[in-house]
């Protein structure tokens, strides 16, 4: 069943491109001032080309003939004793932009959310975001410390960790700059670079109330401040009632050890919150009265308002979603027709309740179907039947989590947010269907 959006009338959709000027709408000005690097993105990005059409198959390998992996042995057994994907899967790797950080040192790279099935994502294209690189740390010589306002201070080894009961939790970590680079205008000609910064997995490892009730908070303890071993010293403040909620210290990762990247041997994880507060390759809590105002809390990760105002500790991730097929690196390849639009959905906030479809950029909503399971604070899947005429099409998806937020549209964030912040842009994305099937990222008025 369609419903009516009720909140603007009909249009006819206006893409503007990434690098393209929207001379007639104010709101979708290029990049300015420090970042104007940007409206020259596509150009400079590697390997964003749209993707050609599959080669032809070899007709000797197709039914009724037997190919050559039919009438030939395969390997054998333990010849790659860590498994790999098949080299035909060679191209679902992660990626990163090399104008968007001076270094690799300090940067960030990208899951390749179209090539991926189901909710779960592979540990080998989790996204990284390294501040000071990536630490390579052994788990002998790792020790985690928890000290300040609790009753008796300890220093934990990795066996002492292990040896407490565990939990294991399929949640997303979601980078707050997902889309940042998207503020001003459409910048990014791929999916895994629009939103590519999240991935999703199950985390095991023991709550961090059962550490804290073992060290003994004392009375007036009202946060807690994590650091990392990594040559960074990354450090955030995180609230005591969170600590006390959800919050793992983890060291389990879709079934085998954290990977270095992620913060092995252990780091803390904060459903739900900011990944930059989910702190890897953690070795110390101190527990306080006050927050610690740290670098990453006041220079970094704070939203700049249009007044020139900062809005600080602005943990939650808020509901977001994006359509996965068709998008920039998945056009349509076989003509008009009936095709199953899939996507993902998420919210910190808790459960996404229900999924909108539009094709028309907004003008009509289409309830999509949620694909089981749906967990708090973890990715959904979602699809929805579409018959496309062969014409130009504007999809669009929004979000609706448990507690009723709804994901706003573009206008309606900047109203209140401008552009001029980096972090938490969570508003609806537009994919344009080209009359050739291609999909090209578009900001629409």
């Amino acid at each position: 069943m369609n419903d009516q959006d009720e909140t603007a009338p009909p249009r006819t959709p206006t893409a503007v491109r990434p690098g393209e000027s929207p001379s007639r709408r104010s709101f979708l000005r290029k990049v300015a001032g420090g970042t104007a690097g940007l409206a020259a993105a596509p150009a400079l990005l590697s390997g964003t080309s749209r993707p050609a059409l599959a080669g032809p198959a070899d007709p000797a390998n197709l039914p009724p003939n037997n190919p050559p992996w039919t009438t030939t042995a395969g390997y054998g057994v333990v010849e790659y004793p860590y498994g790999m994907p098949s080299p035909y899967e060679a191209n679902v790797v992660r990626r990163n932009v090399d104008w968007l950080t001076a270094d690799r040192i300090a940067s960030i790279s990208f899951t390749p959310l179209a090539d991926l099935s189901g909710i779960i994502t592979p540990n080998g294209v989790c996204f990284e975001r390294h501040h000071g690189g990536c630490a390579d740390i052994n788990p002998d010589e790792h020790r985690l410390m928890i000290h300040g306002m609790v009753d008796r201070p300890m220093i934990f080894t990795m066996d002492d960790i292990t040896r407490f009961p565990s939990v294991s939790r399929i949640h997303f970590l979601e980078c707050p700059a997902n889309g940042g680079m998207e503020w001003k205008g459409a910048q990014m000609t791929r999916l895994q670079y629009t939103h590519g910064m999240i991935h999703c997995c199950e985390w095991t490892g023991v709550p961090l109330s059962v550490l804290l009730d073992e060290c003994g908070v004392k009375p007036g303890a009202k946060w807690i401040l994590a650091e990392g071993a990594d040559a960074a010293g990354n450090h955030r403040s995180i609230p005591m009632d969170k600590a006390l909620d959800d919050a793992l210290v983890a060291w389990g990762q879709n079934g085998e050890r954290l990977r270095r990247e992620q913060g092995y041997p252990i780091r803390l994880f904060l459903p739900g919150y900011e990944g930059n507060m989910s702190v890897k390759w953690l070795r110390r809590l101190e527990v306080g009265d006050k927050p610690w105002h740290s670098r990453e809390e006041t220079s970094r990760y704070t939203d700049l308002m249009a007044d020139g105002k900062a809005r600080k500790f602005t943990f939650m991730q808020e509901a977001n979603s994006v359509i996965t097929f068709p998008c920039p690196e998945k056009p349509i390849r076989q003509g008009p027709g009936l095709y199953h639009v899939s996507g993902l959905a998420w919210s910190g906030r808790g459960k996404i309740r229900r999924v909108d479809f539009s094709a028309d950029g907004g003008n009509t909503w289409t309830p999509a179907r949620l694909n089981e399971p749906v967990l708090s604070k973890c990715l959904t899947r979602f699809e929805i039947p579409w018959t496309w005429d062969g014409k130009d099409a504007f999809l669009q998806c929004r979000a609706i989590d448990e507690t009723g937020y709804v994901q706003p549209s573009l206008p309606q964030l900047r109203a209140v947010r401008g552009t001029n912040s980096i972090y938490h842009k969570n508003s609806i994305y537009t994919w344009h269907v080209l009359p050739g099937g291609e999909v090209e990222n578009v900001q629409i008025s």
